[in-house]
């Protein structure tokens, strides 16, 4: 859904998890979001009364929320068929795996970067640097917020085989290794970090199936 598909709400929502993730929190004020959502001056204490500690709660489970969902999209989309297997009558449908997950995980980061540069980071991530200590509520958000991704990514492990006791943790360990090389990636301005956790972290994720064995 486009920005100017949604209320004047959710726009502000949506527009402080932008500005955050590219400025951080400290450096968001409350008349950037109002201009980049497009929305009534008023609108702010309308909605969010309180404040900007409100907003950034919203917007940090708004980023959570949209972390979750996206597993399902990276599921479907490795679900679907190749373009070399539909060539074949023979061939079998394609079976996710942890390693494929991770991998479409990392390329929504590498592809972002790529098209458009390093200025924007994880919103949940910079709430944490900014707020974890100063700000009780936020720093609760942002651990609901991780929670709520870890979540889905754990379930998809263990639908692909990977034992229970141990898919909560690998789908921490996807995570951290993810928003550590995003952070290492915005310094370096360069994938590297990106494309080598996908790599070296593909085996030992794959290594976790006990399905068939």
């Amino acid at each position: 859904m486009a920005v100017s598909e949604r209320g004047p709400r959710e726009r502000m929502v949506f527009s402080a998890a932008q500005l955050i993730r590219r400025d951080g929190v400290a450096a968001t004020g409350m008349r950037d979001v109002v201009a980049h959502a497009q929305a009534p001056r008023g609108s702010l204490q309308h909605y969010f009364p309180g404040g900007k500690e409100q907003l950034v709660n919203e917007a940090v489970d708004w980023a959570g929320r949209y972390a979750a969902k996206r597993v399902g999209r990276f599921l479907a989309e490795l679900s679907e068929p190749s373009e070399l297997s539909e060539l074949s009558e023979l061939s079998e449908p394609s079976e996710p795996s942890p390693s494929g997950l991770f991998a479409a995980m990392v390329r929504q980061w590498t592809d972002e970067f790529e098209a458009v540069g390093f200025a924007s980071g994880c919103p949940v991530a910079a709430a944490t640097v900014d707020c974890a200590e100063s700000t009780a509520s936020t720093r609760a958000a942002a651990a609901a917020a991780f929670a709520r991704w870890n979540r889905p990514v754990a379930e998809a492990l263990r639908e692909m085989g990977v034992p229970a006791q141990r898919a909560d943790a690998l789908a921490t360990l996807m995570i951290s290794a993810l928003e550590g090389a995003i952070l290492i990636a915005r310094s370096e301005q360069d994938v590297r970090a990106l494309t080598t956790v996908a790599r070296e972290l593909g085996p030992l994720l794959d290594g976790a199936v006990t399905r068939g064995d």
